[in-house]
């Protein structure tokens, strides 16, 4: 499940100590760790790794759509620990029924914006969100533009 060369992080061997049935998978290329968290844990390891490992900055919360694979939808969070200039990457993979997942903005209150932007244009619901409405589109819009199904004129409503 876990490489050798991906146990060599004790960011990764405390995390697996930690929350074992939580991690999924990861890779090591490019200098850059990501990690495949399960959805149903990604607070506590989010919780863990701000606390016990110091990533206290969330740069991002972006995803990706791989329409027509399954599960289609990966949610994708940037952390950065400034103590150690150390930057890591999770990953969670959700289906395209009810793609839903819990928020991090119990973690990080700056989660907020970047949630909104991925579910007005992805269309991912963030359970637990304090506001979770369209932050670029208007309310009535009809879609979610960066789905690789959504038209390309636009909605034809």
């Amino acid at each position: 499940m876990i490489s050798d060369e991906l146990n060599s992080f004790p960011v990764v061997t405390g995390l697996e100590i930690a929350i074992p049935s939580a991690l999924r998978g990861g890779k090591y290329d490019r200098q850059e760790v990501t990690l495949e968290i399960a959805p149903e844990g990604i607070v506590d390891v989010c919780l863990y790794l701000k606390i016990q490992q110091k990533f206290v900055r969330l740069s991002t919360v972006t995803a990706v759509d791989w329409y027509p694979e399954e599960p289609r939808f990966e949610v994708v969070y940037h952390l950065h620990c400034i103590e150690r200039n150390e930057r890591l990457r999770l990953k969670c993979r959700l289906s395209s029924q009810n793609p839903e997942i819990d928020s991090v903005t119990s973690v990080w209150r700056g989660a907020n914006w970047y949630e909104r932007e991925v579910f007005d244009l992805f269309g991912i619901r963030f359970r637990n969100h304090p506001d979770l409405r369209r932050i670029m589109l208007p309310d009535d819009w009809q879609g979610h533009p960066l789905r690789k199904d959504y038209p390309v004129t636009g909605s034809r409503v």
